[in-house]
């Protein structure tokens, strides 16, 4: 199966772009560092882990944070909802150093929101 690159439309949440935008005051090179995860997503690939037991198609990649060097456990935490085959939809980003996990009943009512 091949995906048409310009057919995969990539959307973002409130949540996200709030989120993106207090984490860029911290973190200057957020968006460079993200940027890759995007590339990949807008090419048809499917990164990151399924988060179990979410009424929808959710995944979460961990971006290395290039302004700290703790590699990536020390990074974000990307959260993406795959609505269907060509529409992509960023949930979330947050940085692991100041959040642990994402509970599944706040990931819902972000998309539940949108």
């Amino acid at each position: 199966m091949q995906n048409d690159s310009q057919s995969i439309q990539i959307l973002a949440t409130a949540e996200f772009k709030r989120n993106l935008k207090i984490l860029s005051k911290r973190y200057r090179h957020i968006r460079s560092d993200i940027q890759p995860i995007i590339d990949q997503l807008q090419l048809g690939e499917i990164i990151g882990d399924e988060i179990p037991n979410c009424p929808y198609t959710v995944f979460k990649v961990r971006v290395k944070n290039s302004d700290n060097q703790k590699g990536k456990s020390g990074g974000y935490r990307f959260i993406y909802y795959l609505k269907t085959s060509n529409k992509i939809i960023l949930v979330t980003i947050y940085s692991k150093s100041d959040q642990q996990d994402i509970a599944i009943t706040k990931i819902k009512q972000i998309i539940d929101s949108f």
